[in-house]
């Protein structure tokens, strides 16, 4: 048995850049606060973790009435986004997503940096449904590894299976080399091995996990032990 989690924002969406716009000018609208973008330099790269520090940061009074402030104008700015320009998925996401969902030997789990809310909101308007699978958000913890742990947990046995973790970041890459994950590389922000550019080529995506195509049985797949 496997676990593979995915993180969301530029991994099975193309919703990084959005996102972060979203989040940038939320915050600015609801605290004054210019926002410093190189979100590496931040403690926690989630959006409960990163808002946090910035109040912290800041000495804002009423921390958890502006979160939740913030919080409340992001997800109205994603949605009048996303009312006038739906988010796509990374090309083969969701089909990518299906297929592994349908193996008896992996479980399939998704770990964001971001808000519930708002997470459900963005994977809805790219039409991949996530009905049967867990999520683990910001909403859960500011900590992107505990934030996993989370993921995890919700898996039967989970902390028994081996996990290949789909990320886009380097704070995703940081936080696999803690937890003990196999970290694969979606797009180019990064340098690193394994790397695929999205999930078009399933058979590549699949070997990234540890999986190989058995051409003799109608091209299933088989984990390699």
């Amino acid at each position: 048995m496997h676990h593979v989690m995915f993180d969301i924002d530029g991994t099975l969406l193309k919703s990084y850049d959005l996102d972060s716009r979203c989040f940038i000018d939320s915050i600015k609208f609801v605290t004054g606060v210019c926002v410093d973008s190189n979100w590496s330099k931040y403690r926690h790269v989630t959006d409960s973790g990163i808002l946090e520090e910035i109040i912290d940061v800041n000495e804002i009074t009423n921390k958890q009435e502006t979160m939740k402030k913030v919080k409340s104008v992001f997800i109205k700015k994603l949605e009048q986004s996303i009312a006038n320009e739906p988010i796509q998925e990374v090309p083969g996401a969701a089909e990518f997503l299906t297929l592994l969902n349908s193996m008896s030997d992996v479980v399939v789990s998704l770990a964001t940096g971001g808000w519930y809310e708002s997470a459900a909101l963005k994977l809805s308007s790219a039409g991949i449904d996530f009905s049967s699978i867990p999520l683990a958000s910001s909403t859960d913890n500011i900590s992107r590894t505990e934030i996993m742990k989370i993921a995890v947990s919700s898996i039967p046995n989970g902390k028994n299976f081996p996990c290949t973790y789909f990320g886009d970041g380097s704070w995703d890459k940081e936080a696999c080399e803690q937890m003990g994950f196999n970290f694969v590389l979606v797009g180019n922000r990064l340098i690193h091995k394994p790397n695929i550019t999205n999930f078009l080529s399933i058979g590549e995506a699949m070997a990234c996990i540890g999986f190989y195509t058995d051409l003799k049985n109608s091209e299933r797949y088989v984990l390699r032990k």
